[in-house]
């Protein structure tokens, strides 16, 4: 298996909007003409007057950083900067790990709740349930905090303590512990098997999705006998994307050749193209891939890529319609600029920036009563500022990105494996390898 672990370093995860990110130091540009600094001149003009007379001394710093946004945000919606604080945050985002006590949380009566705790993590040892309220963090009360706020002040340094204190239904008074915070591993990867076909989902596209989609991989093949095994679904439902070199390697480990996923930005000299190399790790086994209105930037690229060579049939409903590429720029310590410096293509040439990926089979999620209506997003061809793709059209139709709890309720999963094990069909499964769709 080809691999490309340099290609890219960092990455962002943002929601449905997230994405496909590239390392770089940046290169210089040619030199503004005289009207340009004339209009610098005039910010600088005007960023003395706010500063000397506005009505209450403004934070200087704040100023700045606001006129960078706001410059930023006029390219489009995926641009834009990054403070100190937020660099290191996408840096741990993107790294599928933090040091932290490894734990799930919600808000509940302003009080911190614990959803559940993590197998083998700080928290686990120490005796933390699911159940347990937090009352205090340090000694300090948690009301009146955000969850976002409570959260942050429990993640920190690895071998640094924290001290919390809890209460427990059926116990009478307060629970001190103090637990050593420790390194905790996000899942980017989730599988099981459902009795003959094997289950993969794919959360998110961070360091750690290769080699955890490659374990997954490697656990079903032990527990399901090759002759028995119907084949796979990869779930790329409400993935908002990532790290390029991750959608890459994926795709990858589902390919014997072809090209991945190209890239082009704005001098025909920067095109790049990213191809597959020999070892399919599925052995070839048929492959559904199930997508919907919440399967952004890197997941659209595997998408993208197995439909086009006709590895896998592509399942569920229209995906986001994110097509293009991030640049980190790191500004020493100062952060960092996220900037859209090209658009990725699949192996067919076409870009799917505002369109998304069709899905082969068509198939639509039910939502629940109390979510109908709420549970459909729009797409990037929605977004104030977008890159209007090549072949987007305004018609302004979404797509649900809504997966059921349970598999049972799940209707794109169980159509999926239904076409699997031969109890539906459709023309478009199995696809045929010999009409793979490349550009010339």
């Amino acid at each position: 298996m080809i691999r490309r672990a340099s290609l890219v370093l960092v990455g962002a995860l943002m929601g449905a909007t997230a994405m496909s990110v590239i390392y770089s130091a940046g290169a210089p540009a040619e030199a503004a003409n005289g009207s340009t600094y004339k209009e610098l001149s005039i910010f600088g003009d005007v960023f003395e007057r706010v500063r000397a007379q506005y009505v209450t001394p403004p934070q200087e710093d704040k100023l700045v950083e606001a006129a960078i946004n706001g410059m930023l945000a006029s390219l489009d919606p995926h641009s834009s900067y990054m403070n100190a604080k937020d660099a290191e945050d996408m840096r741990t985002q993107t790294k599928g790990e933090f040091g932290g006590l490894g734990i799930e949380v919600t808000m509940d009566n302003d009080l911190v709740k614990v959803g559940s705790t993590i197998e083998n993590t700080p928290a686990a040892r120490a005796g933390v349930q699911a159940g347990d309220y937090i009352t205090a963090i340090d000694g300090a009360s948690v009301k009146g905090l955000k969850l976002e706020d409570a959260v942050e002040k429990m993640r920190g340094a690895i071998k640094t303590p924290i001290k919390l204190t809890l209460t427990r239904k059926g116990v009478d008074k307060p629970i001190d512990l103090t637990i050593i915070r420790d390194v905790i591993p996000v899942a980017a990867v989730k599988s099981r098997i459902e009795n003959d076909v094997g289950y993969i989902r794919i959360l998110q596209f961070t360091e750690k999705t290769t080699p955890d989609l490659e374990a997954a991989i490697q656990k079903i093949k032990q527990q399901v006998p090759a002759d028995k095994l119907k084949g796979y679904v990869i779930d790329l439902r409400l993935n908002p994307g990532g790290l390029l070199d991750q959608a890459i390697n994926v795709a990858d480990d589902f390919l014997e050749r072809g090209e991945v996923v190209s890239t082009r930005g704005r001098n025909p000299d920067e095109t790049r193209r990213y191809n597959a190399g020999p070892g399919d790790l599925t052995d070839g086994k048929p492959m559904i891939v199930l997508i919907n209105g919440g399967s952004a930037s890197a997941s659209e690229i595997v998408a993208g890529a197995l439909q086009d060579l006709r590895r896998a049939t592509i399942l569920g409903t229209r995906s986001f319609g994110k097509g293009s590429v991030q640049t980190i720029i790191p500004l020493g310590e100062n952060g960092a600029l996220r900037l859209t410096t090209a658009l990725y293509y699949t192996p067919s040439g076409r870009s799917i920036q505002g369109t998304g990926i069709a899905p082969d089979v068509k198939v639509s999620e039910p939502l629940p009563d109390d979510l109908k209506g709420k549970l459909v997003t729009e797409g990037e061809s929605t977004l104030r500022g977008h890159i209007k793709g090549q072949n987007e059209t305004d018609d302004g139709s979404g797509s649900e990105a809504y997966v059921p709890p349970e598999a049972k309720d799940d209707v794109q999963l169980n159509y999926a494996l239904d076409l699997l094990r031969g109890v539906k069909t459709d023309p478009s499964f199995p696809p045929n390898p010999e009409k793979a769709v490349v550009a010339k």
